[in-house]
């Protein structure tokens, strides 16, 4: 496995499992799947109302705790909640978290950052991390707290790299990016791009293993999901080949400069009122 290390000198696995979308029974057998399969990090948030389900899937790995990087992500209903970084904590039945995000730029996700960068003095919190927050919103985050940030969670994959944030905001400060969509969730034209296919025949690969190695070559952090024990297994089998300059460089030829999901401002604003339903767990 590969590793990166923070700005604060925590280091985080390269690749993990993400379990947006998952259903509890679903993200509780495949984080004990992912985890048992050499999986080391593991993504979740309090909007996918599958913490609880999260935490027995680690426990239920047998792996132990110290053993296991955890990310969650607050949800804007609950910045000015300031019991919401135990009661994540009491979600995922664990003591501390070590990685925990913004998820959106909604609402008063000043005092949000505020309560993890407090979590963090408290012990509770390793690292803290921005979802979504391109642009003004990482400024405004930057302008205004003491503790600099050390993950940035965005939509990042071989048509959408985010070149412009990376070279002004995330290099300069450095803030490790973390790809979400990383194989553009569902879409099939990234995985039949003909550079990518070819490389995947050239090193007896998956075209979506070629993709993942991209990421981490890039020295991103990538959390697809999967609910087969067969592509968990691949997704991390991705360290035994590395792509050259050149063929980094063809990679980088595809570049569209266009996401998958374009965020709606009017969704922006209404998130902060959307509460999750946790006791549908």
């Amino acid at each position: 496995m590969k590793y990166v290390k923070l700005n604060n000198g925590v280091e985080m696995p390269a690749v993990g499992l993400g379990v947006f979308t998952f259903s509890p029974e679903d993200a509780e057998k495949a984080v004990e799947s992912a985890l048992k399969s050499g999986y080391h990090l593991i993504d979740t948030a309090n909007s996918y109302v599958n913490e609880r389900a999260t935490g027995r899937g680690i426990k239920n790995s047998g792996i132990k705790r110290e053993n296991v990087f955890i990310s969650s992500k607050l949800w804007p209903s609950e910045y000015e909640n300031e019991n919401a970084v135990n009661e994540t904590l009491a979600r995922l039945g664990i003591e501390y978290i070590d990685l925990l995000f913004l998820h959106q730029p909604s609402g008063n996700y000043l005092n949000g950052y505020k309560m993890i960068e407090r979590a963090v003095k408290d012990g509770k919190v390793r690292a803290i991390g921005l979802s979504n927050f391109e642009g003004e919103y990482f400024d405004d985050i930057l302008n205004h707290c003491e503790i600099k940030p050390q993950v940035m969670q965005v939509e990042c994959h071989p048509y959408y790299p985010q070149v412009e944030l990376r070279e002004k905001q995330l290099l300069p400060n450095d803030i490790k990016l973390m790809s979400w969509f990383p194989l553009g969730h569902g879409d099939k034209s990234l995985v039949n791009e003909p550079v990518i296919v070819k490389l995947a025949e050239k090193y007896g690969k998956s075209p979506a293993q070629i993709i993942l190695h991209w990421h981490t070559q890039m020295d991103f952090i990538v959390i697809p999901g999967s609910r087969s024990p067969e592509h968990i297994k691949e997704n991390i089998d991705i360290f035994d080949f590395e792509l050259t300059d050149a063929e980094m460089a063809e990679i980088a030829n595809i570049n569209k400069n266009e996401r998958f999901y374009y965020r709606d401002p009017e969704n922006l604003k209404s998130w902060v009122n959307l509460k999750p339903q946790w006791e549908e767990e």
